[in-house]
């Protein structure tokens, strides 16, 4: 079987992906307004976007942390468009100081984050998870919460928290930000490949944080992951496109 690109954690889409060699783009949303373009890109692009609805732990383009009240709107949502998702996300935690700077913050977080968790149990879905500066309690809400399917997208706690998700079943992505330094080989080279996904998370996390992301910078984290594992990029690829398509098993693709 020939495989193409996956791209597992993306904010746009378009004709410009398929350009790129991507031939399955897993689009996320951070807020409620954002639902109804990604269904309706769903609708325009059928073979291509795989949509995802979820509240981000961070709101208002991360000007507070989210709380209850904010999932009054979601939460019909998630359950009236229940077919067409193939995750929920991106949810999770942000406990980076300057965003959520009380406990009170933090609470509200975990406490979106656990309901949507539960959403996701009762609709049989995978999350698609955020857990910046909050790598540990992440994955211990998931594993708490008996979730088995779940991508930590651009993740970047330590080797140790992550073969604590390894072992619980979980996957991790990585963008093209990755290339700018060697910060996270080390945490590469321990995640197993068939634990790996690939993200470009565009517009964001490119390979020059000015300049917005692209693409077709897909290849660039699949060249660098294969480089620090001692692999093929072909490999990489391959690998990671089949860990997409079981963790997300209703992304349509013509693969």
């Amino acid at each position: 079987m020939e495989y193409g690109f996956v791209d597992c954690h993306c904010h746009i889409s378009a004709r410009e992906f398929e350009k790129a060699g991507v031939k399955t783009l897993v689009a996320v949303t951070e807020e409620v307004g954002e639902f109804d373009r990604v269904l309706q890109l769903q609708e325009c692009y059928p073979d291509l976007v795989a949509p995802c609805l979820g509240l981000h732990p961070l709101q208002e383009g991360g000007q507070r942390s989210v709380n209850p009240q904010d999932l009054d709107a979601a939460l019909p949502l998630f359950y009236k468009h229940r077919e067409r998702l193939v995750a929920i996300g991106e949810i999770g935690l942000d406990f980076t100081p300057w965003c959520a700077p009380s406990q009170r913050d933090r609470e509200d977080e975990t406490s979106v984050f656990i309901k949507q968790l539960s959403v996701a149990k009762e609709l049989q879905l995978p999350v698609n998870v955020h857990s910046r500066s909050a790598a540990r309690v992440t994955i211990e809400t998931l594993r708490e919460q008996g979730i088995s399917r779940a991508l930590l997208h651009n993740f970047a706690g330590k080797p140790s928290v992550a073969l604590e998700g390894v072992q619980a079943g979980f996957l991790f992505s990585f963008p093209p930000a990755v290339c700018r330094n060697h910060q996270r080989d080390k945490l590469i080279q321990q995640i197993p490949l068939e634990h790996i996904c690939l993200e470009t998370d565009s517009p964001a996390l490119g390979l020059d944080k000015h300049e917005r992301n692209e693409p077709c910078n897909i290849a660039l984290c699949c060249r660098h992951i294969a480089d620090v594992k001692g692999l093929s990029p072909r490999t990489v690829q391959m690998v990671t496109a089949q860990n997409a398509l079981r963790l997300f098993p209703k992304v349509k693709t013509h693969m």
